[in-house]
């Protein structure tokens, strides 16, 4: 029996995993399922488990944060809609990168990776061939938007990306603001679907209801200890980072 632990937050995503495990030859246990980081890191403290599938934006932070704070020893197949995660996942046993919204075909193939690494005949030379090839065919090439459609009552115009200072979302409802400061509803309801879309290279979220664009920063300040005040060009207000995205936020703002 094969014990398995999914980290996921959206319940859809939660139904899909179960019935795809469910649909297995191999006999399987789901010993839990958790939609949080801190949950996530309590279970593991005092659970062992063959297998994790796990999202990595949680509802109060990066899955990474979880695997930080525990030693996990079984395999992680990750499951995201964002492609910018990849190389961290494989630095924390990742055997697997599914974007969604992934096939069932996809899915079994990650599931026969599980089972090959499961397997104790391969050989390290041969442990290290698969990981070389599951790097090589989880690398993605991703064009982003240049632009997003605002739809009015008169009609719909255009608002180039590049010209955003940041994205803010509120209750299903999403805006971006311009280099001039004006704000534009975009018909995104959440900022998930802005981040699938958008150059991580560029754009980041510095908390729940935020996703700032790197190259309108015109100045940071230290706002108390883990919190950090971002001044945009052409912006009056500042931005504050939350505290569990400052530290990422400092290594990204960096690269």
């Amino acid at each position: 029996m094969i014990r398995i632990l999914i980290i996921e937050d959206e319940i859809p995503a939660r139904k899909k995993l179960k019935r795809f495990i469910g649909a297995l030859d191999t006999p399987t246990e789901i010993v839990a399922e958790i939609d949080t980081v801190d949950v996530a890191v309590e279970f593991l403290n005092n659970n062992q488990v063959d297998l994790i599938f796990s999202d990595i934006e949680l509802l109060d932070g990066s899955a990474f944060e979880i695997y930080r704070l525990v030693s996990v020893s079984c395999p992680i197949i990750y499951t995201t809609a964002y492609d910018k995660f990849w190389m961290d996942a494989f630095d924390s046993n990742g055997i697997a990168y599914l974007l969604k919204p992934f096939s069932k075909e996809r899915f079994e193939k990650a599931w026969d990776k599980f089972l090959l690494f499961r397997n104790p005949a391969n050989s390290e030379k041969k442990w290290i061939s698969n990981i070389e090839n599951l790097l090589k065919q989880n690398i993605v090439t991703k064009t982003y938007k240049k632009r997003f459609t605002i739809n009015t009552h008169q009609g719909f115009y255009f608002l180039e990306t590049e010209t955003i200072l940041y994205f803010s979302a509120n209750e299903g409802v999403v805006f971006a603001y311009d280099f001039t400061n004006k704000k534009h509803l975009l018909s995104e309801s959440t900022l998930k679907e802005i981040e699938a879309h958008v150059d991580p290279t560029l754009f980041f979220r510095i908390n729940r209801s935020e996703l700032v664009n790197k190259l309108h920063i015109d100045k940071i300040e230290r706002y108390s200890k883990n919190v950090l005040a971002l001044k945009f060009k052409g912006h009056d207000g500042y931005l504050k980072t939350s505290q569990s995205n400052t530290s990422a936020f400092r290594e990204w703002i960096e690269k």
